[in-house]
């Protein structure tokens, strides 16, 4: 059976009302509750009510019976809410992240969400915030190898200002031989599309010999890079990157003019 409630007006609480609900400058939650208390007057019953005002029947009822206890002046005031849960203090948040950037709990290899919930005194969810909020992933590794070269930091500065500053009419060039990945040759020519860089395909070579090696010197002097007054290097120490894979592979003096173009 639907609830009906008898809601009686005053003439100067009806104009009031009425002038409520036709203000536009109003927020439409007060529009809204002045609707739904004008709507309900001669015994109207709920279910017509919320309909009308194409509101919940939930709404009615709260907004007749604050018309009832309050007038008006009810209609246009919230009722205040419990606060919720405060905030987690800085101080927390600062240990959270300071445990976090630093050394593991003993026995474990990166922090986990729970145990650096037990250690900061928070829950796992609020570990899980600061994290996000702080970009922080201890789950994930990242390696990297540092030189035990005394002289690292000197020749990585040469090799920087090199890329940065050659010297006039001078390439430099970077080689590495990496297994499977040889770059020697095009296949196929790139295919640039809209949306979408250009491909390439490998030609990995089956060894790195000293043959190779020498080989691809000849080509970037005479093919690529023939109007260069020098050549400069920039390589690790493997046994064949040495003038005496040129010697191995070409006659002397053909060495000798890629051993001087190049350094």
């Amino acid at each position: 059976m639907a609830q009906t409630v008898c809601v009686l007006l005053s003439a100067s609480d009806r104009t009031r009302l009425e002038t409520i609900a036709s203000d536009r400058n109003r927020p439409r939650k007060y529009i809204e509750r002045a609707r739904v208390v004008l709507a309900s007057v001669n015994g109207r019953p709920v279910q017509q009510v919320a309909k009308h005002v194409d509101v919940s029947r939930p709404m009615v009822w709260r907004w007749q019976q604050r018309f009832a206890e309050e007038g008006p002046d009810g209609l246009l005031r919230d009722k205040t809410r419990k606060p919720g849960k405060p905030p987690i203090p800085a101080a927390t948040v600062a240990q959270v992240v300071a445990l976090t950037c630093g050394e593991p709990p003993p026995g474990a290899t990166h922090w986990t969400g729970r145990a650096m919930a037990q250690a900061a005194g928070v829950s796992l969810r609020s570990v899980r915030r600061i994290w996000q909020a702080h970009r922080l992933q201890p789950h994930r590794v990242r390696s990297f190898k540092r030189s035990r070269d005394p002289r690292f930091a000197e020749k990585m500065t040469d090799i920087v200002g090199l890329y940065l500053d050659p010297p006039a009419h001078t390439v430099v060039l970077s080689i590495d031989e990496k297994s499977q990945i040889q770059a020697l040759d095009r296949t196929q020519p790139g295919l640039p599309q809209p949306g979408r860089c250009g491909t390439m395909t490998n030609r990995p070579a089956r060894t790195a010999t000293a043959a190779s090696y020498a080989q691809v010197l000849k080509d970037l002097s005479d093919r690529h890079f023939r109007r260069a007054s020098k050549i400069m290097l920039v390589q690790d120490n493997l046994s064949t990157h040495k003038p005496a894979s040129l010697y191995e592979t070409f006659p002397a003096t053909e060495a000798r003019r890629l051993v001087e173009r190049f350094e």
